[in-house]
């Protein structure tokens, strides 16, 4: 068996701030950074709240409950999201908002806005060829009935180089056109 060949370490450059990643990267810096860091604090806040009351449920009542203080941890985490809202330009769409309430995952309403896009951008080239291709039709049919017409349509230039066709007005034939 051949040696195998020595490994080689390959450095990753890091993913853009916006784009998805792993749990265990860095976040990113700035605003975006701060605003994922308060969200996964809130997801940790909602998390305890949880636990909190099921854990409370269970206790005998003479017991010390902690609810009202995971609740406040829950609200100081909504009011910092919320005064950073304000500094934000990012836009969410509402769909994906809604999406996420229902338990839909969002990138399926992303597909299919990439898949409805290219549908109409092929129904949109297919319009667009039509037209291009009667408007063909229609100026060959001008320079043939309309000759005086050639110089003034905007059509290709192999229009325009064809000789004119006339019609002999005894025969109704055209130029190179015979009668058996």
């Amino acid at each position: 068996m051949p040696p195998r060949p020595p490994i080689v370490p390959i450095s990753v450059p890091p993913p853009a701030p916006d784009s998805p990643r792993s749990a265990q990267s860095v976040p990113p810096t700035g605003i975006q950074g701060d605003l994922e860091q308060d969200l996964m604090g809130l997801a940790n806040a909602l998390y305890n709240l949880g636990t909190t009351v099921v854990n409370d449920s269970t206790k005998d009542p003479g017991t010390g409950k902690q609810v009202g203080q995971r609740a406040n941890e829950v609200v100081r985490y909504l009011a910092g999201l919320d005064d950073m809202a304000s500094h934000l330009t990012t836009h969410v769409p509402m769909q994906i908002l809604t999406d996420i309430d229902n338990g839909r995952n969002p990138m399926h309403l992303t597909k299919d806005r990439l898949e409805r896009a290219a549908t109409e951008n092929q129904f949109m080239n297919g319009k667009i060829q039509a037209i291009e291709s009667y408007r063909k039709l229609l100026d060959e049919a001008l320079v043939q009935t309309f000759p005086d017409l050639a110089e003034v349509l905007p059509g290709e230039k192999s229009l325009r180089s064809q000789p004119p066709i006339s019609r002999s007005a005894e025969t109704g034939l055209t130029n190179g056109e015979h009668r058996p």
